[in-house]
């Protein structure tokens, strides 16, 4: 972020955190112009795609990627399971696709675990059920 003013020792005291604060306003007024649909979808994208690189699916060989992180990815999964299974009545025609994709990354981690947890027991399986 940059600013009119030059970095000095004299410079006020928080006007960093001012600049910042500044940026977050400006931030959520665009969020307020976002429908919460398209705010839930683009959460969706974002827990999605990182549980994806934490199970090294972004690599030709998963379980040799140096992305791998199965703690990651089981927070990240849960999390994702908990916004799908929460908003499922405002996902509208997107909402098997979403479903679906959530499944491949269930089946994705119990594939990656050296030790598969017991079906209903993996990572988002208290609020989709048991994935096989």
């Amino acid at each position: 972020m940059t600013t009119d003013q030059p970095a000095s020792s004299d410079q006020a005291p928080g006007s960093s955190l001012e600049d910042h604060i500044d940026a977050r306003e400006v931030e959520l007024v665009d969020l307020a112009d976002v429908s919460a649909q398209e705010i839930i979808f683009r959460s969706i994208v974002v827990l999605m795609s990182a549980a994806a690189e934490k199970l090294g699916l972004a690599d030709d060989e998963p379980t040799g990627s140096p992305h791998l992180d199965l703690d990651e990815a089981r927070k990240l999964v849960t999390a994702l399971a908990g916004l799908v299974a929460g908003s499922a009545e405002y996902l509208g025609p997107q909402a098997g696709v979403v479903r679906d994709g959530l499944q491949g990354l269930q089946h994705a981690f119990r594939e990656a675990s050296a030790y598969p947890d017991k079906p209903g027991e993996g990572p988002g399986e208290k609020f989709t059920g048991p994935v096989y």
